[in-house]
C-alpha cells in the first residue's frame, strides 16, 4: 500500500494527465449514439445516380411507406371519417317545462284570452294528444306548442362545430344515444336558424291559435340537444390512423436493391432508406452494440491521440501545466458535448450551434495553430454522430478557420462582431455552394436554413463574455485583459510612476525593447510588453535602495554591509510577486516578475563581497535570487532587455562599440549562466534579438553609425 502510495504521490502529474484524457473520452463515448451507422450517404440523392456499388439487400426487409404516403393515408381517413355527436337528453324535457311555467301568464296577454275567457288545468309535460279538436283554445295553443317541440328535438337540434362547417348537406355523421350510434346525414338534423324557419311555417298553417305569442314561447325553448362528442371522435379517430399499415410490401434477402448509375427516384429512395431503418434497428441488438461502441472507442481515441502528440511535440508547455491541459480538454469535451442537444432536443437543429466559439476561444489565450487544431478534432468526434457529416465537416472546418483569421488579436470588443459577421458570410457562401452542388438549382434551395446559420453567429457574440468567465476561473489574460493591464493609469502602475519614477521609466524602456524584439523574432508582443511594465513593481515598496531612484546623491547601502544590500535587492522579487497577487494580476504576468532574473547573481555587491571577505570560498547563495529561469520566449528576451537597459546606463561612453560589447557580454553570460536551457529560444533568436537591442539602444542614445573616412 505504501509503495502505491508513493508512486501516486510522485506521478501524481502524469496520473491526472491520463486521467482527463480517459474521462473525456469515456465520456464521449458514452453519451455518443450506439446504433451502427448506414454506409450510404442518402441526402441529396434524388433524381442522381446510384454512384456507388450494385447494392443487394443483405436481409429480409419491410419497405416502410414515406411520410408523404401516411400522411396521405391519414387525410384521407379524416376525410372520410364519421364524428360523433351525442344526444343531450335532457334538452327536451328542460324545454317543455320552460313553455309549460310560460305559457299560463303569456296567455293572459293573448288575444284570444278576451274572447275565450276559458281556465282549464294544464297538464303536466309531456302529455300529448291528436284532439286537436279541443273545445278549449287555451288548452289546444298549449299542446300545439308541446308538439312542436316534440318535433323539432326527436329530430334534433345540431351544434354548428368546425368539424362540420365546410361539409356537404349530404355528410353523415354519428349521434350517440346511450350505448346506441346511428348515422344521420346533416340536412336532416335541425339547426337553431332551421327550426326557427320550421316553427313560423308551422305556426303559419294553423287557425284558431295565437301563432306570435306560441312562437315568442318556443323561440326560447329552442337549443342545441345535439352536440360535438370530441372525446368519442378523438379515440374512435385515433383507432384508425394507430391502423394504418406502415409498411408496403418488401425485399427479401440477396434481391437487387439498386444498380450502379440507375437513377435514384422516389421509389429507390424510399427503399433505400427503410433498408437503413431496419440496418439500424439490427445493430441496436447486444453483439452489435458492443462493436459499435468499439469503433467509436477507437475513433475517439485517435483523434484524443493525435491531439495528445500535437501537444507533446508542439505545445509540451501546455502538456506540463494541469491548469492548461484541464481548460483545453474542458472546452474541448463542451463543444463536443453540446452537439447533443439536436438529438435530445428536437426543436434545437445542429446549424443553430456555434461551434466557432470554441476556436476563437482557445485562440484568445493561444496562438492559432492550437486554436485550428483543437476545431478540427472537435468536428471530427462531432461528425461520428450528426447527419450530413461531409457537410457538417465543411461548413465548420471553413468557418472555424475564417473564424480565427478574422481574430487574429483580441484588442478589443467590435472584433467579436466582425467575426460573428464573417463567419455568417462564410456559412452562406459555403452553405449557397453546397446546395447547388446538390440542386443543380437556385429554385431548389431551402433558403430558411440561412436563418439557423444566423443564429449561430449571433451566439458567437457570447464568446466575449465566455472569455472573461476563463480569465477568472484559469487565471488566464486574453489581449484585452493584457491592454487593460498595460494602461499606464492602471492603480499598480501608477502608484508606481508616483513612487519610483525612476523605476517606472526604466519598465517602459524596457517594455519597448522587448516588445520590439519579440515582434522580429515571433512571439507574443503585448504580453512580453504588459510583463515588462510589472516586473519590477516590487521596487515601489522600498525605491530607495535602487540607484534609478536615487536622487539626493544618498545611498542608503553604504551604511548596509553587501550580503545585506543583496537580500534587499533580491527581496522584491518576492515584494513584487506579492504586490501583483494583491492586485490580482494574471499567473502568466507574474510569471515575469519571478523569471525576469532567472537564477543570476546580484553581480555588484557579490564582486565587492568576495574582495572585501576573507573567506576562500563565500556562499554565493546569498547573493543568488531564487528563480526560476525564463521558460518561455516572451519571459526569455524580458530578461535580456531587463539586464541590456540597465546596465547601459553606466557606460561612460555611448558608441557603436561600447553598445555592441555590453550587450554582447550581458546576454552571453546569460547563456553560459544557463538561463535559457528552459525557454524555446534559439541561438538564432538570441542572436536577432542583440542585433534589435543594439539597434533601440543606439537610438534611444542618438548614436550614429561611424562611417569610414
Amino acid at each position: 500500500m505504501n509503495r502505491l502510495l508513493s508512486f501516486i504521490r510522485d506521478r501524481h502529474s502524469h496520473i491526472y494527465k491520463v486521467f482527463v484524457f480517459v474521462f473525456s473520452v469515456a465520456l464521449i463515448v458514452f453519451l455518443l449514439p450506439k446504433e451502427g451507422k448506414f454506409k450510404y450517404d442518402l441526402n441529396n440523392i434524388l433524381n442522381k445516380p446510384w454512384h456507388y456499388e450494385n447494392l443487394i439487400a443483405p436481409f429480409d426487409f419491410a419497405i416502410q411507406k414515406s411520410p408523404a404516403d401516411l400522411l396521405e393515408e391519414k387525410q384521407a381517413i379524416e376525410q372520410k371519417f364519421k364524428p360523433y355527436f351525442r344526444v343531450e337528453e335532457d334538452v327536451l324535457s328542460r324545454m317543455q317545462a320552460l313553455f309549460y311555467h310560460s305559457f299560463p301568464e303569456n296567455w293572459k296577454k293573448s288575444s284570444l284570452y278576451h274572447i275565450h275567457d276559458e281556465q282549464v288545468s294544464l297538464p303536466q309535460p309531456p302529455l300529448f294528444t291528436n284532439n286537436s279538436g279541443s273545445g278549449n283554445v287555451m288548452l289546444h295553443n298549449y299542446l300545439l306548442g308541446q308538439r312542436l317541440l316534440d318535433t323539432i328535438y326527436k329530430r334534433g337540434v345540431l351544434e354548428l362545430n368546425k368539424v362540420i362547417e365546410s361539409r356537404s348537406p349530404d355528410f353523415v355523421i354519428l349521434i350517440r344515444s346511450g350505448n346506441q350510434a346511428r348515422e344521420s346525414e346533416i340536412r336532416r338534423l335541425f339547426s337553431v336558424r332551421s327550426a326557427d324557419v320550421y316553427l313560423k311555417e308551422s305556426l303559419a298553417q294553423k287557425k284558431g291559435i295565437d301563432a306570435s305569442m306560441i312562437y315568442s314561447l318556443l323561440q326560447n325553448c329552442i337549443e342545441h340537444n345535439v352536440v360535438y362528442d370530441e372525446a368519442t371522435s378523438a379515440r374512435e379517430l385515433n383507432q384508425l390512423t394507430d391502423n394504418i399499415s406502415l409498411t408496403r410490401g418488401g425485399k427479401y434477402k440477396d434481391q437487387s436493391i439498386i444498380s450502379r448509375g440507375e437513377i435514384v427516384d422516389d421509389e429507390k429512395l424510399q427503399i433505400l432508406r427503410s433498408l437503413r431503418g431496419e440496418f439500424e434497428v439490427q445493430s441496436r441488438d447486444n453483439a452489435s452494440y458492443f462493436f459499435v461502441t468499439i469503433g467509436q472507442l477507437t475513433l475517439v481515441c485517435l483523434c484524443f491521440l493525435i491531439l495528445f502528440l500535437f501537444l507533446l511535440l508542439f505545445r509540451p508547455e501546455i502538456l506540463a501545466s494541469d491548469t492548461q491541459l484541464t481548460f483545453l480538454m474542458l472546452m474541448v469535451d463542451l463543444f463536443i458535448l453540446m452537439s447533443y442537444l439536436p438529438s435530445r432536443f428536437e426543436k434545437i437543429p445542429i446549424q443553430l450551434l456555434p461551434f466557432c466559439v470554441l476556436p476563437l476561444v482557445i485562440r484568445s489565450f493561444y496562438d492559432t495553430r492550437l486554436a485550428l487544431f483543437s476545431h478540427l478534432v472537435a468536428v471530427l468526434i462531432t461528425a461520428l454522430h450528426v447527419p450530413d457529416r461531409f457537410e457538417f465537416v465543411f461548413l465548420q472546418l471553413v468557418a472555424g478557420i475564417v473564424a480565427i483569421f478574422s481574430m487574429a488579436n483580441l484588442r478589443n470588443r467590435s472584433q467579436i462582431f466582425l467575426s460573428s459577421g464573417v463567419i455568417f458570410l462564410t456559412y452562406a457562401l459555403a452553405f449557397f455552394g453546397i446546395s447547388m452542388l446538390h440542386e443543380s438549382s437556385i429554385a431548389a434551395i431551402d433558403w430558411s436554413m440561412l436563418t439557423w446559420y444566423a443564429g449561430s453567429a449571433i451566439l458567437i457574440l457570447f464568446t466575449y463574455p465566455l472569455i472573461f468567465v476563463c480569465e477568472k476561473i484559469f487565471g488566464f489574460a486574453s489581449d484585452v485583459t493584457l491592454l487593460e493591464l498595460s494602461d499606464t493609469n492602471s492603480p499598480l502602475l501608477r502608484d508606481l510612476a508616483s513612487k519610483a519614477p525612476g523605476t517606472f521609466q526604466h519598465s517602459l524602456q524596457v517594455a519597448n525593447l522587448a516588445e520590439e524584439t519579440v515582434r522580429k523574432i515571433g512571439g507574443n508582443a503585448l504580453l512580453v510588453r504588459t510583463g515588462a511594465l510589472y516586473h519590477d513593481i516590487g521596487k515601489g515598496l522600498m525605491p530607495m535602495y535602487f540607484t534609478e531612484n536615487q536622487l539626493t546623491g544618498i545611498n542608503p547601502h553604504d551604511e548596509l554591509s553587501y550580503d545585506e544590500s543583496a537580500a534587499l535587492i533580491i527581496n522584491h522579487v518576492i515584494r513584487g510577486i506579492e504586490r501583483a497577487k494583491e492586485y490580482k494580476i494574471p499567473d502568466v504576468v507574474i510569471d515575469f516578475i519571478r523569471t525576469h532574473h532567472g537564477t543570476t547573481t546580484t553581480g555588484y555587491f557579490y564582486t565587492l563581497y568576495k574582495k572585501s571577505s576573507a573567506e576562500q570560498d563565500p556562499d554565493e547563495s546569498k547573493f543568488r535570487y531564487p528563480g526560476p529561469t525564463p521558460y518561455s520566449k516572451e519571459t526569455a528576451v524580458l530578461m535580456m532587455a531587463d539586464a541590456v537597459e540597465a546596465a547601459s546606463r553606466s557606460l561612460k561612453k555611448y558608441d557603436e562599440e561600447s553598445i555592441q560589447n555590453l550587450i554582447d557580454k550581458i546576454i552571453d553570460k546569460q547563456i553560459e549562466e544557463k538561463q535559457f536551457v528552459n525557454a524555446p529560444i534559439t541561438f538564432r533568436d538570441i542572436a536577432q534579438a542583440k542585433k534589435i537591442l543594439k539597434k533601440k539602444l543606439m537610438s534611444i542614445y542618438h548614436v550614429r553609425v561611424a562611417y569610414p573616412i
